[in-house]
């Protein structure tokens, strides 16, 4: 045998031996977390944890208004992103003419918006929406925020989604009546 490949394949044998070491060792770890969490917050885990208001008291303590904020803050959000973004990604590849500077820069600032870190749409939310429209801490306020936030990237997956559409199955439904 080649003496370089013996030494790659030592070299390859001392990797692979080195990277399910580190594995499981990381999985051990996040088992063992995991079992003891669930060990000694299981007897917590009821029926008021779900129905209850949050309180001082822990053995009365609930969850619920926080539940019902996630479950209401996500179909705001699905009613407000959904039509706005899949929308703008038909009007973006569909009728927008490339060649015109204004769907130039409504496509890069898409781009740019999508690559925006979560803390800035937040500081900025909270400045103009929260504080310069004067909706406050509400409901309302936050499914704004995170519309602004989640509809670059729904913009480009559906721009994604609609190229990924073969042309016979497009003109099939030009065919069909589609406009």
């Amino acid at each position: 045998m080649n003496p370089k490949r013996r030494r790659r394949d030592i070299k390859g044998a001392v990797f692979r031996a080195l990277l399910l070491l580190s594995l499981t060792v990381g999985f051990v770890t996040l088992a063992t977390l995991l079992v003891d969490v669930f060990r000694k917050g299981w007897p917590y885990v009821d029926t008021t944890l779900f129905t209850a208001p949050p309180s001082i008291d822990p053995t009365i303590a609930g969850a619920r208004p926080a539940i019902l904020a996630t479950i209401y803050m996500g179909v705001l959000l699905i009613l407000f992103t959904v039509p706005i973004g899949v929308g703008t990604a038909i009007y973006l590849e569909e009728y927008a003419d490339r060649r015109r500077w204004y769907n130039r820069l409504l496509e890069l600032n898409i781009q740019n918006l999508a690559a925006v870190p979560s803390i800035v749409y937040g500081i900025l939310g909270l400045a103009f929406i929260v504080r310069g429209i004067g909706l406050g801490q509400v409901l309302l306020a936050g499914a704004l925020i995170l519309t602004l936030l989640v509809l670059p990237t729904v913009i480009i997956a559906s721009r994604e989604a609609l190229r990924a559409v073969p042309d016979t199955i497009r003109q099939g439904g030009y065919a069909l009546g589609a406009t």
